[in-house]
């Protein structure tokens, strides 16, 4: 491709989906911002050719990703499983009565998708997702100052996020979800414990069976006994049922009973509704591309594709 085609096909690109601009070029394609505007403008002193390749390197893949995309099916953006209800459940009864809530069980239930849709619906909600990287007390008060929108207090110290949290958050008639609980230490579950002592907002703590070990036995839970004794109502999710599975195969309009068993026998594995979701969206895509209706052939290929086992 010429220079001058190349360059048309990148400003045609541009216009038609504003989100491109010469700096994301530039950050995808490996290239400097400088680099790239020179290049639109024909001033570019450089290496002509080799910043062509790389330019049509980044048009090639970006193609290619659209076109995949396009392929792509859309999973439904929340299935009402009753595992997800469950969850949604216990907070709403930590917003509307000012207490804690402990979410916990095992992965890939639909704890997170929940989590978000009941931020979309309800107001002065706000979601930190912790990792090992926020175990800490001060870490674990920055994701919630962030969350919150209080970042002008990060770097200040445990008091001084403790106390800007604080006042953004009193009489909200709030809740504060701590997602990925199972990765704080003990110090920073009991330092958002005394977040609702001082405030009286809703808190719901989620994360895997870790979280409620720490609070109910071991040598840790003696120190948890505050959080613990605090703690409302209390959600276990094990694993799928057969109700969070037909609500899932309901979604994705699967009819074909043999298929539906079969994604009943994927859906009783760990981290179940995940699975399902990815194997539906691989099955349709197989189906999409031979132009026709998904059968248990797709299903069974995207399950051994993603790590199956028959």
């Amino acid at each position: 491709m010429s220079t001058i085609d190349l360059r048309e096909r990148l400003r045609a690109l541009m216009h038609e989906d504003r989100q491109i601009t010469q700096a994301k070029i530039a950050r995808e394609s490996g290239l400097s911002t400088t680099t790239v505007s020179q290049w639109f403008s024909g001033t570019y002193p450089g290496d002509i050719e080799a910043t062509e390749t790389k330019l049509q390197q980044w048009l090639d893949n970006h193609s290619a990703q659209r076109a995949t995309a396009e392929a792509m099916p859309i999973a439904p953006d929340y299935v009402p499983t009753p595992s997800a209800e469950k969850v949604i459940g216990a907070l709403r009864y930590a917003q509307a009565a000012g207490d804690l809530a402990l979410v916990y069980g095992g992965a890939g239930l639909g704890k997170t998708s929940a989590i978000r849709r009941y931020r979309n619906l309800s107001p002065n909600v706000w979601v930190a997702t912790m990792t090992p990287a926020s175990a800490s007390v001060v870490t674990a008060l920055e994701e919630i100052a962030d969350a919150v929108g209080v970042s002008g207090a990060l770097g200040g110290g445990a008091a001084k996020l403790h106390r800007a949290i604080c006042k953004r958050i009193a009489e909200t008639a709030g809740l504060i979800v701590i997602d990925e609980a199972q990765h704080l230490s003990v110090a920073a579950l009991d330092q958002i414990r005394s977040l609702h002592d001082a405030t009286g907002i809703g808190v719901a703590l989620v994360g895997n069976e870790q979280v409620y070990a720490r609070m109910s036995g071991g040598n840790r839970a003696a120190y948890l006994d505050r959080l613990y004794s605090r703690i409302g109502k209390k959600v276990r999710l094990l694993r799928s049922t057969h109700g969070d599975i037909d609500a899932l195969v309901g979604a994705w309009n699967i009819k074909d009973k043999a298929c539906a068993a079969q994604l009943t026998e994927i859906g009783s594995k760990p981290g179940a509704l995940r699975i399902l979701t990815k194997v539906l969206r691989l099955a349709s895509m197989y189906a999409t591309a031979q132009q026709r209706a998904m059968c248990c052939d797709d299903i069974r290929a995207a399950w051994l594709d993603l790590g199956g086992v028959e």
